[in-house]
């Protein structure tokens, strides 16, 4: 079944939030900090070392290489354009704001866990490899080992930051389900090499999320969210001009 593995990894999500939300009542708040700065401080690592596998190769003799920095700055830089422009991260906020007025939540955290979670939860090159390999073979298996990952790191972020983080499901089901569905369009385009960039630029932006949620600086990630596009788009045109 086309689309399974991004139901899978949608249920996963809300049952390891849901979970996360029983474990945090029993939890006090000094807890919860600690928690919250240990997850971060992982996100950050994660991200890093992402970042560094996408960045480096290894050639002759076994020297490291650097691969597609200057393409990971202009994403960056035309992405968070391009974001700021759209004003997506008021948008994602507005959205989980909504959720929580229309529903009732008394979660002062609510945004946040919307938020940081649907970033997270979106921008690794699991999330679209295993949409494609789900839209074009109807092979789940890479969305179902992610589902076990988001659905452990659902339950960590729900136990501090609470029940927006089952609301980040919502983001995951239309972004993967759009890469599923658009797969046969997109399959000639994602190379091996678009999908190291675009995971590259993913990874920079987990760091980014690692650092919003250590409170050293405030970061727009959703903003920068189109910068994972961005080598996907220069690939495409590159192709076309020629």
């Amino acid at each position: 079944m086309i689309g399974l593995g991004t139901l899978i990894n949608t249920c996963a999500i809300i049952a390891g939030g849901i979970i996360g939300i029983f474990l945090k009542k029993g939890l006090p708040e000094r807890y919860k900090n600690t928690i919250i700065q240990t997850v971060g401080l992982a996100v950050m690592i994660v991200g890093i070392s992402g970042a560094l596998q996408s960045m480096y190769i290894v050639v002759e003799e076994g020297h490291l290489s650097r691969e597609y920095i200057m393409l990971m700055v202009l994403s960056l830089v035309i992405g968070g354009i391009v974001g700021e422009f759209l004003n997506i991260e008021e948008y994602l906020n507005k959205m989980g704001m909504w959720f929580k007025q229309k529903l009732s939540f008394n979660d002062s955290n609510f945004s946040q866990g919307f938020v940081g979670a649907s970033l997270l939860f979106c921008v690794g090159a699991m999330a679209i490899v295993g949409s494609l390999e789900d839209g074009l073979a109807g092979n789940p298996g890479t969305l179902i080992a992610k589902s076990i990952l988001d659905g452990v790191t659902a339950m960590v972020f729900a136990s501090t930051l609470g029940v927006g983080v089952v609301f980040s499901s919502i983001p995951v089901l239309v972004y993967q389900g759009g890469i599923t569905l658009l797969a046969g369009f997109l399959k000639p385009w994602l190379t091996d090499v678009v999908i190291s960039q675009m995971s590259l630029v993913g990874s920079v932006l987990i760091m980014a999320i690692g650092i919003n949620m250590l409170e050293i600086k405030k970061l727009k990630t959703g903003n920068m969210l189109p910068a994972i596009f961005i080598p996907l788009i220069y690939y495409m045109l590159s192709h076309l001009i020629r």
